[in-house]
């Protein structure tokens, strides 16, 4: 056609006023670890909002059913995500004399780690962990609680409990860190206004109906986020201690 050889692909310009894909002189071999390591720059850039199969397999330069050889769906992948972050988690070997200490430290690092990957922590809520990381969590934890004194069958429900405090704080945070963001303000800027606004609230309500709340708005004000997280993780970790067995 136009006098040129079928044969022959000489290179052309692109054209500017319509969309094209040009070929990627490089594609990375796909595997579930390459999809959960591209999903997990997605999460922590955009959230979970910016994590779906589509956007995973555009960052790879390939198609979205491509993945479904190595991913079921995009439920799979976020339990694959959650698993990922967990793993980041260090695990201690249990001192019994240090259980509460141990515990403490460990509610922590969970908690920074699930607030360092955006809303990660939501994936967690109303479900049951069953990748490996999650497991090896759970494992150590039970672990430094039996070894502590704690009877087993109450230290399993504090392993729900512990768990679900931490998540619900980490996500809780993830959404003030969303209004911060969609506010222009910085996160310095955010807090000062959204406590000052929420303490002339409080001052503000009738002192006839609701005097103990109007009078101790500095109590109901009073810590940051983290000291607030610690202190119910303590809160938690001195009533467990009601229920071992005095030597």
């Amino acid at each position: 056609m136009f006098g040129m050889a079928a044969d022959k692909h000489p290179e052309l310009p692109v054209p500017t006023w319509k969309p094209t894909r040009q070929a990627s002189g490089h594609r990375v071999p796909l595997s579930r670890d390459v999809i959960v390591d591209t999903a997990l720059k997605l999460l922590d850039a955009d959230g979970l909002e910016g994590v779906s199969m589509r956007r995973v397999a555009e960052e790879l330069g390939t198609g979205a059913a491509s993945l479904y050889a190595h991913v079921a769906n995009k439920d799979e992948l976020l339990d694959l995500l959650l698993d990922r972050v967990v793993g980041e988690i260090e695990i201690p070997v249990p001192e019994p004399a240090r259980w509460k200490e141990q515990t403490f430290d460990l509610m922590k690092q969970a908690h920074r780690v699930f607030t360092a990957h955006r809303d990660i922590a939501s994936v967690s809520l109303a479900n049951i962990p069953t990748g490996v990381n999650a497991l090896r969590f759970a494992e150590g934890l039970m672990a430094v609680l039996i070894g502590g004194g704690v009877p087993p069958g109450i230290a399993g429900w504090a392993l729900d409990r512990f768990a679900l405090y931490v998540a619900a704080d980490a996500y809780e945070g993830s959404l003030y860190g969303n209004r911060q963001q969609a506010s222009g303000l910085s996160r310095e800027e955010f807090i000062t206004r959204y406590m000052a606004g929420v303490a002339e609230f409080y001052q503000n309500l009738p002192k006839d109906q609701f005097p103990t709340l109007t009078a101790h708005v500095g109590s109901l004000m009073g810590g940051d986020g983290d000291a607030r997280f610690d202190f119910g993780l303590e809160m938690l970790i001195r009533s467990l201690a009601t229920y071992v067995p005095e030597a």
